[in-house]
């Protein structure tokens, strides 16, 4: 074969870089997708709906390809401001988007939400990729069930088996979607994850925490500011947090029995901020009661909700 100029297979490749959404019911696992992407935690995990509210965007870096991965907030018909701004969110997302990922829980099959999601990326004008997620709970003939199912939704010619948790097929689902972006320089220098701020990213793992070791009416009532980081010395740093709740039964629960939970949570969370900070960490964490705050403007704008 006669290779012509600057077509050899030594040539440098163009670098590529664009933005893949991700769309799919609460809890299919696209948090931990893009964790596995990235090869870091940048969003955080739970079995709780609404887990994520933002629409954080993880940043996968290759040689010559950069993924910004958009993890959409959970998609689900409007019920308060909160959940309207999620959703509008959802919509602007899919518009700028370079690529789509629908994620798939493969325990779970394909349903009606699953549909409702999948009619929503047929119009979108990009290219629609499909991601069945937790095959490491499925045997052979329940993958190809949920596989023949995801088929059927019409709006993927590529459709990929994988694990968010164990890795399983992440590579290559990977590999495909850089194909998919255009030509274009980095957005993000390499080494960063995530567009996060230091403070976003440790209010959401404080979050994380809180999501944990709560129920019922809880989760979906709780956020959390960091208000501080501040460097004492080298190897130590203060975080001051503020976790919101609606309602001072709530803020009972959180404190606990002679304040057992907040120091459970606070203990747990020191944790995670000391493994993503790489310092020791003093941990300033209270309770403050916000009514009403998920149906707040002006308190979704100080969050940064949009």
């Amino acid at each position: 074969m006669v290779s012509l100029p600057g077509t050899t297979d030594d040539a440098p490749r163009l670098p590529h870089a664009g933005f893949v959404a991700l769309a799919g019911r609460p809890n299919v696992g696209k948090s931990t997708l893009v964790n596995a992407m990235v090869g870091r935690k940048v969003a955080i995990v739970s079995d709780k709906p609404q887990t994520t509210r933002r629409a954080i965007r993880g940043v996968a870096t290759g040689q010559d390809v950069q993924l910004v991965l958009v993890d959409l907030p959970g998609v689900q018909r409007p019920r308060d401001a909160l959940t309207e701004r999620m959703q509008r969110r959802v919509e602007r997302e899919l518009k700028d988007a370079d690529a789509a990922l629908m994620v798939l829980n493969g325990e779970e099959g394909v349903g009606p939400g699953d549909r409702w999601i999948a009619s929503l990326l047929a119009a979108a004008p990009v290219p629609v990729v499909i991601a069945v997620n937790k095959i490491d709970r499925l045997d052979p003939s329940r993958l190809i069930t949920v596989l023949s199912a995801a088929a059927e939704l019409g709006i993927a010619d590529d459709i990929f088996p994988v694990s968010a948790r164990k890795g399983e097929g992440v590579t290559e689902l990977r590999a495909h979607l850089g194909t998919l972006v255009p030509e274009s320089p980095f957005f993000f220098p390499p080494e960063d994850g995530s567009d996060q701020s230091d403070e976003q990213l440790l209010a959401e793992l404080i979050r994380e925490q809180v999501l944990r070791r709560t129920f019922q009416e809880v989760p979906h009532s709780v956020e959390v500011v960091v208000d501080d980081i501040s460097v004492i010395r080298e190897d130590m740093t203060r975080v001051s947090g503020m976790v919101w709740v609606e309602a001072e039964s709530q803020k009972g629960i959180l404190i606990g029995a002679h304040g057992k939970m907040i120091k459970t949570i606070g203990t747990a969370a020191r944790k995670e901020l000391e493994r993503e900070l790489g310092t020791q960490v003093h941990l300033d964490l209270s309770v403050r009661v916000r009514k009403g705050w998920r149906g707040d403007d002006r308190a979704l704008d100080r969050l940064g909700i949009e």
